[in-house]
């Protein structure tokens, strides 16, 4: 129980953290309404919000942010997978996406982003999985659910969510579209 809370509250200041690193560096496409800026984060790949901070130790993150995604599973399944177990008490049957151990630490272990370019685009919505990310999907939440939620979602209930329902700013309706800062 110690050490979930203290991955719920890694997976929290995660959050936080990330909400602060971005630099913007000018470029040039053409044709992109975003011209002249980029938007990055540094020091975590983060396709997948908190699931380095869950899942790869301290010692080995800088490793896993360097690794090229077509290794990352290859590399780093099998700890994904023995940790996901651990915080499990080793009862990880399957979850919600009906997705055992091996495949669910599968896809979480390439840590990329995966984009629809013609359906939903969504973290998960009921329907749709890993689509993409809207800046309302609550990926925290779902990845928790994910994690602990087993075969139904709802198992472990304090343990699938960090009760941090939306943004605490509104949305902008034209890019960045991030709320402004404080």
């Amino acid at each position: 129980m110690k050490k979930n809370l203290y991955t719920i509250i890694g997976l929290f200041a995660l959050t936080i953290t990330l909400g602060a690193c971005h630099k913007d560096k000018p470029v040039t496409p053409a044709g992109d309404p975003n011209t002249g800026k980029v938007f990055s984060v540094v020091g975590d790949e983060v396709g997948r919000p908190g699931i380095a901070t869950v899942f790869v130790a301290a010692g080995d993150r800088d490793n896993f942010n360097g690794t090229i995604p077509s290794l990352m599973a290859p590399l780093y399944q099998a700890k994904f997978q023995a940790q996901l177990q651990a915080y499990n008490g080793g009862n990880f049957t399957t979850n919600i996406l009906g997705l055992t151990a091996a495949q669910f630490t599968g896809v979480l272990a390439t840590d990329v982003l995966n984009v629809s370019t013609t359906g939903t685009t969504t973290y998960y919505d009921g329907t749709n999985v890993l689509t993409g990310r809207n800046l309302t999907d609550n990926v925290i939440d779902i990845s928790l659910t994910l994690i602990f939620g087993g075969p139904t979602g709802t198992s472990n209930p304090t343990l699938t969510s960090d009760h941090v329902p939306a943004n605490d700013k509104p949305f902008l309706a034209t890019f960045p579209y991030e709320a402004a800062p404080w």
